[in-house]
């Protein structure tokens, strides 16, 4: 499964370099940071709304869209999915309130995470 996830960043980071009038990906990169955030923020609000919806096939297209450009973020910050899934395996096993109580307190932390 983190193999699509490899292969897509392979190509995002390919992208950096591409034509912003060649690529929607480059032309992002071009954009800048808070062009990314605005698309990462629609993404999501637009899966929340499928969600509520209940609509199987627009939750798993609106959260590919979250994904995508949730990675896009990642590789315009120099990071990868492979930093979120070596996070997310620190937190393998703990309790989400262990996992919180190690954390520094941060503005709207109030959901427990944990796997």
């Amino acid at each position: 499964m983190s193999d699509v996830l490899a292969r897509v960043a392979a190509v995002l980071r390919e992208r950096r370099h591409a034509s912003p009038d060649e690529s929607y990906v480059a032309r992002l990169y071009h954009k800048g940071l808070d062009a990314i955030l605005k698309k990462v923020g629609e993404e999501a609000t637009e899966t929340v709304l499928a969600a509520k919806d209940g609509d199987r096939a627009a939750i798993i297209h609106e959260t590919a869209d979250l994904w995508f450009h949730t990675l896009v973020m990642l590789e315009h910050q120099g990071l990868g999915p492979e930093d979120v899934l070596q996070e997310l395996e620190r937190r393998f096993g703990l309790s989400g309130l262990e996992e919180k109580a190690r954390r520094k307190p941060q503005a709207g932390d109030d959901e427990q995470h944990q796997v």
